[in-house]
């Protein structure tokens, strides 16, 4: 399984740890999409931008191929 994370809101006004994780996760702007493997570590980036973003559980044919072993 992949997760698709979307940024729903705004950075403004978040910590510099959020706002880190949402750097990390590739997240740019509001409606922006990224489709990232089902790691704990990007589930623990997503639990502290959980107010942020939304996500949701998808197939791993939508991984980006650097992340296909």
């Amino acid at each position: 399984m992949a997760l698709q994370i979307t940024q729903v809101k705004s950075k403004n006004g978040a910590k510099k740890n959020q706002i880190a994780c949402l750097r990390s996760l590739g997240l740019r702007r509001i409606r922006h999409t990224v489709v990232m493997p089902d790691r704990p570590e990007f589930r623990g980036m997503i639990f502290h931008v959980r107010h942020l973003v939304e996500w949701e559980e998808v197939s791993d044919d939508l991984l980006p191929e650097r992340f296909k072993a």
